[in-house]
């Protein structure tokens, strides 16, 4: 994880194996970088739609994140992403916040191939939370689902 001047940085283990890099996070707006490697690449040889869209989001959440107060985090609501077409060698997406009220924010993004060549355009809604201060194994056990669970009221 690379820190930048404003301290953020992305914090995410899936993030860094990917191998993308925070340029900067200030202000409602960012730009996250990220150096196709092969295992990137889909079967023409162009980077995977995956890879493109958790560029995106990664740029969006950071644009999200750069609004928030310490120890606040933020989460996808809901997310778009309109390919317009492959992207090669490197991306680099830039993303802005459009609208943040206290609880959401509304973003919009592009990514670029390193020749600028426009790949695709994202639009994206962050739900801003407190990061819990529990451990690893805690986090695990909660995100695991109980096929016994049936809708209604939440207990917690």
């Amino acid at each position: 994880m690379t820190h930048q001047p404003n301290h953020m940085v992305i914090e995410s283990p899936f993030i860094d194996h990917l191998g993308a890099q925070l340029v900067s996070a200030t202000d409602g707006a960012s730009e996250v970088v990220l150096t196709l490697r092969p295992e990137h690449l889909n079967t023409w040889a162009v980077a995977h739609g995956g890879i493109t869209m958790t560029l995106a989001d990664c740029a969006l959440a950071m644009a999200a994140r750069s609004l928030a107060a310490d120890g606040i985090g933020v989460v996808t609501v809901e997310m778009k992403v309109n390919f317009m077409q492959p992207g090669s060698s490197e991306l680099r997406a830039t993303a802005r916040v459009l609208h943040r009220s206290t609880t959401m924010a509304y973003c919009e993004g592009e990514i670029r191939d390193s020749e600028g060549h426009f790949v695709a355009k994202a639009l994206g809604t962050f739900k801003y939370m407190r990061r819990l201060a529990v451990g690893r194994e805690v986090r695990q056990q909660r995100l695991r689902s109980d096929p016994s669970a049936r809708p209604g009221p939440s207990d917690g």
